[in-house]
């Protein structure tokens, strides 16, 4: 229905190569994060995604193959987007407030997605689908210049701040409030890392949850348009109210998670898995229910914003975990755990395409429905059994026995000493 006459599985490919270049960017791009500066990791990451942003509409015109160079580009430059901010998270978020700050930084990605759900449309509309990407082009490039100058790497080198509050993020994370990080990071221990089960209580959920999260984000408006029948306006609004719900409920879930760890009631452990239990096992419900009520379009409606709102749960649960077990390397494990969650995005489009080319009926989506749902069922088995949100002891990488205690007499660990707190809480 638009000026280009590409086949569902053609639609399918171009959406799902931006996973291709975010998929090989996100290692490198967090190691070159820890090891230098998150902060210009991230500026550049936006740039890319800037210039293919801008010249998306030339390169549609000239052939989908052009068109998927530029997706790939976007992917490259956002493949790194996570890992940066899991770096600047451990450097900047004290631990009873790391749930919140988690999840104002990743639920972004859903008030972003209802942003540009209602502009795309209103653009769209009044100026042509072509000022979607130079208006989205142009904010990018405003974002840019505030990044540049309102954010530093670390506590110790940003000036927009009071000296009291300084202290009390660099004291709370055990670094010094005259200089970098007490210690200096060591090699990432890659053995003890993937002989980790918490660190592989992270990944399969990580997996799971963004298979559903990628079939409901990029699939949604599909299965509204083809199988609801709703109209392009309708599916704009209907489509980003989900999503805005999803802000609110993780900004809710997350704080009151933080407030319960502070007082001592739950640990981060209780904390994080409550948190991805609910992103998981409430859009599974939701799922299964929607297989069997037909095209009522209300309780369609009713159904997937429910369950898209308790997704926000993983941005204070399984997203959040990594700087639990290691933030001297959370940027690697966000990289390495994202990289894996990404086949799904790679997947879904490809797979969706191919079960409902020629065949949009509630039948065909129920085939995708119920392979979501056992991915989900996996998830919280996985997550549940093995996830801890302990520090772990190879956070302080391949290092002597006789170094990581002197270290640890220097600085406590987050959350050991979080642990020391619930334990006296609990005595009293």
């Amino acid at each position: 229905d638009g000026p280009f006459d590409w086949s569902e599985p053609v639609q399918g490919m171009i959406l799902s190569c931006y996973f291709w270049g975010y998929l090989v960017s996100q290692i490198p791009g967090a190691r070159v994060a820890e090891s230098f500066s998150a902060r210009w990791v991230m500026f550049f990451s936006v740039l890319i995604n800037v210039v293919c942003t801008l010249l998306t509409p030339v390169a549609a015109k000239m052939h989908y193959i052009a068109m998927i160079v530029m997706r790939i580009g976007e992917g490259i430059g956002g493949g790194v987007t996570f890992p940066a901010m899991h770096v600047m998270l451990a450097s900047w978020a004290p631990p009873n407030e790391r749930s919140v700050m988690s999840a104002i930084v990743y639920a972004g990605t859903a008030l972003g997605t209802v942003i540009s759900m209602l502009m795309a449309g209103v653009l769209a509309g009044t100026l042509g689908w072509e000022s979607v990407f130079y208006v989205m082009g142009g904010l990018s490039c405003l974002w840019m210049v505030l990044w540049l100058w309102l954010v530093q790497d670390t506590p110790t080198k940003q000036a927009l701040m009071s000296q009291e509050e300084r202290d009390l993020i660099t004291s709370s994370l055990g670094t010094s409030s005259s200089g970098g990080h007490s210690e200096a990071k060591a090699p990432v221990p890659w053995r003890k890392v993937f002989t980790s089960a918490p660190f592989y209580g992270i990944l399969i959920a990580h997996v799971c949850n963004n298979w559903g999260w990628y079939m409901l984000l990029i699939e949604l408006p599909f299965y509204m348009k083809q199988v609801l029948q709703f109209n392009i306006k309708e599916n704009a609004v209907v489509t980003a109210i989900p999503f805005l719900t999803m802000w609110f409920f993780s900004m809710a879930l997350s704080k009151t998670l933080d407030a319960l760890r502070s007082r001592g009631k739950i640990t981060t452990t209780i904390a994080r898995k409550t948190a991805t239990f609910i992103a998981s096992a409430v859009p599974m419900v939701c799922l299964l229910a929607l297989c069997y009520i037909g095209c009522q379009r209300g309780l369609a409606v009713t159904l997937m914003t429910i369950g898209i709102t308790a997704i926000g749960g993983m941005f204070c649960g399984l997203l959040s975990n990594h700087i639990d077990i290691a933030p001297n390397y959370a940027g690697t494990l966000m990289a390495i755990t994202n990289s894996a969650a990404t086949l799904s995005g790679i997947i879904v489009p490809i797979f969706v395409g191919q079960i409902t080319h020629g065949n949009q009926t509630i039948g065909a989506w129920r085939v995708i429905f119920y392979v979501t749902i056992v991915l989900y069922v996996v998830e919280i088995i996985a997550y549940l059994l093995l996830a801890s949100g302990e520090e772990q002891p190879w956070n302080k990488g391949d290092k002597p026995a006789a170094s990581v205690e002197a270290a640890e007499a220097e600085a406590t660990p987050l959350n050991q000493k979080e642990s020391k707190q619930n334990y006296s809480a609990q005595d009293q």
